[in-house]
Formats: C-alpha cells, structure tokens, sequence
C-alpha cells in the first residue's frame, strides 16, 4: 500500500464504478455518472491508500478518523485480484492498527454484497440498515489502556 494523491482519484472513482455496478443495478440505484462523482465529491488523499500489485493499481481502501470510531470507506479491489486474500490482508493491517488505537470501526456495505461476507469474518456486526446500505461496527480487539 502506498499513501494516495490527488492524481489518483480518476483511476479510483473507475474502480468505485467497476466495483459497485452489480450491487447498484440490483438496487436499481446504478447511475454511471453519479457513482464517479460520489468518490470524486469524497475523495480525501490524506485518508486514502493505494493497493498494488507488482506496482500495478489494484484497488484502494481509506480510514477515516471520527470522534467515536475509524470509519472504514472507499474499500475497492479490482475484480481480477478479488478472492485473491489480498482484501483480507489490507483489512488485517488496517484492523490491527484501530486495535492499537483502541477504537470502534465503522463502515457501511451495499445490501446484498458480497464483501458484507469478508467484513464478518473480520469481526464486524450489524449495527443498522435501511433499503440500500448496511452499517456495520467492529470493535476493538482490545484496550490498549488495560481497562
């Protein structure tokens, strides 16, 4: 993983599109303009990572600090490298590191997903829903205060 820049969201905000059409068409909420213009709208670099493989673009994933949580967003991989255990990993890295800061991760996941799978194996729970998105939390694997 690599720290994202700004020259990245074009390359990104086609991923997003790639990624979530299937999901968005089922949801009869796919729109090809819009689902690019919601990541470009959102896109931070300073929160954002880039994934390659052998230093080719393989996706992305950002952590975003709130006051209660880390909110766990724009988590997309290229379908040729999904299934691979490369997600799990980045997840894994990502998850270790909120531990040691000893708070809550939050994200939200299309319904009907198939990613919602990987996020519960990682230890996240339903939270809320509504008729498009998922909510979920996952809280941290321990209390770095001891408490």
């Amino acid at each position: 993983m690599r720290p994202a820049s700004e020259s990245d969201v074009a390359a990104v905000a086609e991923l997003r599109a790639v990624v979530l059409r299937a999901d968005l068409e089922r949801l009869g909420r796919y729109d090809e303009e819009r689902v690019r213009q919601r990541l470009r709208d959102g896109f931070e670099p300073a929160h954002t990572w880039v994934i390659e493989v052998g230093g080719a673009f393989a996706g992305c994933v950002a952590l975003r600090r709130a006051e209660d949580a880390h909110w766990l967003e724009h988590f997309y991989l290229a379908p040729h490298f999904q299934g691979s255990g490369i997600g799990s990993d980045v997840l894994r890295e990502l998850l270790e590191q909120c531990d040691r800061d000893g708070v809550p991760v939050r994200l939200n996941v299309l319904r009907g997903s198939p990613a919602r799978r990987l996020y519960e194996r990682h230890g996240f729970t339903l939270e809320t829903e509504d008729p498009v998105d998922v909510f979920m939390v996952r809280p941290p694997a321990y209390d770095p205060t001891g408490n």
